[in-house]
């Protein structure tokens, strides 16, 4: 599947969590004409991401958000009661989004190496879809209440921890080098982080996606166990 292939992939996702997040959330949203909700969810995530990423979550208040979403102080009451339960709605839905469409990618995969690079060039496009919340989720992860904090944690332990496993089945196989994954996938994850982290150096050194994807897989692949002499 090509990014630009995937990306519709995102969007069609995005929509059907965006109806979840409603469904979940049915007693703070007001709003009851589904349509309308959808879109200005979207409209008060991506406005959220946007200010957050310039001032920091904790700087910003609800009228710098009413007048980046375009929506008054009302209306975005008629979502939620204050910025923690819209931190918790943001959160919870670009996690479900992240989770789901990993899970989809590998389900039909049954070779364990092209499991792995399905793995990898599927979070990489995930991370480019998503950059304004992939680059968030890192930067604000410190500064977010306790309980945020350690979602966060949870979720990049949980990404690591798929990874290794997927090497663990590749060198099984016979596929790949034996390494301690552990710590393969620790890099790997590194790695992964710093598509979305240093955007602005890799698209000065005009690289893709796609070439950054066939980057780090190379790495991976062309690992050797460093041998004692």
């Amino acid at each position: 599947m090509s990014y630009p292939e995937f990306k519709k992939t995102v969007e069609r996702a995005r929509a059907d969590l965006y109806r979840e997040t409603l469904e979940r959330h049915a007693g703070a949203v007001r709003v009851k004409k589904e349509a309308t909700a959808v879109r200005n969810l979207e409209r008060i995530f991506a406005a959220a991401l946007k200010v957050a990423n310039e001032k920091g979550f904790a700087a910003m208040t609800l009228r710098d958000l009413s007048t980046a979403a375009g929506l008054s102080m009302g209306a975005l009451y008629a979502y939620f009661s204050g910025k923690e339960e819209l931190l918790a709605m943001l959160q919870e839905q670009h996690r479900s989004v992240t989770r789901r469409i990993l899970e989809e990618s590998l389900r039909p995969v049954q070779d364990p190496m092209e499991r792995l690079r399905t793995a990898v060039r599927t979070h990489l496009y995930l991370s480019e879809a998503m950059q304004p919340w992939f680059f968030f989720a890192y930067m604000e992860a410190r500064h977010l209440p306790a309980a945020e904090q350690k979602k966060s944690m949870e979720s990049e332990l949980a990404t690591e921890k798929l990874l290794a496993d997927l090497m663990t089945e590749a060198i099984t196989a016979g596929a790949l080098a034996p390494r301690d994954c552990r710590l393969a996938a620790s890099l790997t994850k590194a790695m992964l982080q710093d598509w979305y982290l240093k955007r602005w150096k890799h698209a000065g050194r005009r690289i893709t996606v796609d070439d950054y994807a066939d980057a780090v897989l190379a790495t991976i692949e062309n690992y050797r166990e460093r041998r004692e002499i």
